[in-house]
């Protein structure tokens, strides 16, 4: 019984000295820890001016029915 409780806390204790290196190993290998993309990465993004056209092109948009919508049949009540 002791043996294997013993092989238990050996194997959890290697483990985590294997984590806590692989995430000190991987901090010590960045260059900047407070930016990962970095000041030399290029998104490529473009931007174009254009002229402004007055007027919009897309036409606001409208209902199709104005005013309160009516109540469904099983909400309606009792008739009368």
């Amino acid at each position: 019984m002791q043996t294997s409780k013993t092989v238990f806390l050996i194997t959890v204790a290697a483990s985590v000295l294997l984590g806590a290196g692989a995430i000190a190993s991987d901090i010590e290998q960045r260059p900047n820890s407070s930016s990962l993309a970095g000041p030399s990465m290029q998104t490529g993004v473009t931007v174009t001016q254009s002229a402004h056209l007055p007027g919009s092109l897309v036409p606001r948009a409208t209902p199709e029915i104005t005013g309160p919508a009516p109540l469904p049949l099983e909400e309606q009540g009792l008739p009368g």
